[in-house]
């Protein structure tokens, strides 16, 4: 199975928000984080629970945890063989609604545009 090409979501200025939020983590957290995003790599489409899981309207998570702090981070998937991460967070429960909004008009923004609105970079 081909490598799913892994681009990140960049805002108007220049800005990737999974990226500010990775460098806010403490280093084991951030590398919990990279291997999920390895592994949405490595397997893309077929990559599911506990790892991932489809939240709604085209929007999917990668799921990692740290001791007892849950951390994902959203992603849609533009055809058959690339993924955007939108962004990352940390939750107690359920993904707050507002999370998957931000994840839903991220995309619909790089459908629009896809080459305005991405960056690829090793992480």
């Amino acid at each position: 199975m081909p490598r799913t090409r892994v681009v990140l979501f960049k805002e108007e200025g220049g800005g990737a928000p999974l990226l500010a939020w990775l460098d806010r983590l403490d280093e084991k957290a951030r590398a919990k984080c990279v291997v999920r995003i390895e592994r949405l790599a490595e397997i893309g489409h077929a990559l599911r629970r506990p790892e991932a899981d489809f939240l709604r309207d085209g929007i999917y998570e990668l799921r990692t945890h740290r001791g007892h702090v849950q951390y994902r981070m959203l992603y849609f998937f533009h055809g058959r063989s690339a993924v955007v991460l939108s962004h990352g967070f940390s939750k107690e429960k359920r993904v707050p609604p507002v999370e998957i909004e931000l994840a839903i008009s991220r995309k619909k923004m790089f459908e629009a545009h896809p080459a305005r609105h991405t960056l690829e970079t090793k992480l």
